[in-house]
């Protein structure tokens, strides 16, 4: 699964998407600085020595994390990297970068890029199309994984209200049962709801943004 995208310019963050926990150290600004930084300089030496090649992934040792990579052909010095785990095959992963890098090239001119001013939330509304882009790399991640062991997260505060935004008892049933330790299969047997219909309402909560699996 990815847990995190983020694309690089000129060694600084220009925009950074989170599909997991907060507490994911991608998501600090101070850290997000920091990776930016390392990435980009990591880039240019392999531009040095050009008969080592190129760069596309690296793995860190104290979890199952692994970093991937991919170097723009466009525009100079402007890199995608996203991080995931076992759960994603590492040329699944690569080949998500290139559909985000195409995508991105398609909804903003390279002026826009090469000119951009620093802030953070100056390509915010590209978040959508990232999700679309790795929302197909999750379905195949999905079928390698048996449903009923997913085991869903609140992203939101318990004291939102979801009868503002869902629609039917059994919705209503399952997101009270949410709580990043019961598994799908557990919440199909609370609820007596099979565990295909328990996943269907999990994707609509995580299009509102609600959940994400742990």
């Amino acid at each position: 699964m990815i847990r995190n995208v983020m694309i690089i310019k000129d060694g600084l963050p220009l925009l950074s998407h989170n599909f997991c926990n907060s507490k994911n150290p991608f998501s600090k600004t101070n850290n997000l600085i920091m990776i930016s930084g390392f990435f980009s300089a990591l880039n240019s030496f392999s531009d040095q020595f050009n008969e080592l090649g190129a760069i596309h992934e690296l793995k860190l040792s104290k979890n199952n994390y692994k970093l991937s990579f991919l170097k723009d052909k466009n525009i100079p010095n402007l890199i995608y990297l996203a991080s995931f785990d076992d759960n994603s095959k590492s040329v699944d992963v690569h080949n998500t970068l290139k559909k985000i890098s195409n995508t991105f090239l398609k909804n903003f001119n390279i002026n826009q890029i090469m000119n951009w001013s620093g802030r953070l939330d100056a390509f915010k509304s590209f978040e959508a199309m990232i999700n679309d882009c790795v929302e197909k790399e999750g379905e195949k991640d999905i079928q390698k994984t048996r449903i009923d062991k997913l085991i869903p997260m609140l992203k939101v505060s318990k004291s939102i209200n979801p009868k503002n935004y869902l629609s039917g008892d059994r919705a209503m049933k399952v997101f009270n049962l949410i709580d990043g330790t019961k598994s799908i299969n557990e919440i199909s047997n609370l609820c007596s709801i099979s565990t295909e219909k328990v996943y269907n309402i999990c994707k609509i909560l995580i299009k509102f943004g609600f959940i994400s699996y742990v």
